[in-house]
């Protein structure tokens, strides 16, 4: 399973470092927030993230033949998955996997609805379209103990 990447925070005031004579300098936390599902698309699969920083956002969103649900803040873009979609499967650096979509809180908005009535983003199109971009090749794991029954 993947480990999820807390992607840092940008340079701003409210990131700035706190001056303190006894001690070095700190950055403020970063809070975490849960992206909301719109009300009209029902996730009976649950919701897990696929954050990608936002360089890729646009590239990603005009290459995918099917898209869900996009929330974007300043520095990452993120797309909703069915929950699980990082079983057997290793995302990309700089890609992060966020599971029940929480994710550092920057102001997300809604920069895509989904014309259809589901708000997921089919994850292997999107894995294999981050590995792309990234120059990663795919990798795929095996389960542990696949045995035929013939």
């Amino acid at each position: 399973m993947a480990t999820l990447l807390i992607p840092r925070a940008r340079k701003s005031p409210e990131n700035a470092p706190r001056k303190s004579p006894a001690l070095s300098p700190v950055p403020a936390p970063l809070g975490e927030t849960r992206l909301p599902i719109p009300v009209d698309l029902p996730a009976t699969l649950g919701c897990d993230a696929v954050g990608v920083p936002a360089r890729y956002g646009f590239r990603i969103l005009s290459r995918l033949p099917a898209k869900g649900c996009v929330y974007a803040d300043g520095d990452w873009w993120w797309w909703l998955v069915p929950a699980g979609s990082d079983l057997d499967l290793t995302w990309p650096l700089p890609v992060c996997y966020a599971p029940g979509t929480v994710i550092p809180d920057r102001g997300p908005r809604l920069v895509h609805h989904p014309d259809g009535g589901s708000p997921y983003t089919p994850p292997i199109p999107l894995y294999l379209l981050t590995c792309q971009l990234t120059g990663i090749a795919p990798a795929w794991s095996m389960p542990s103990q696949v045995r035929s029954a013939l």
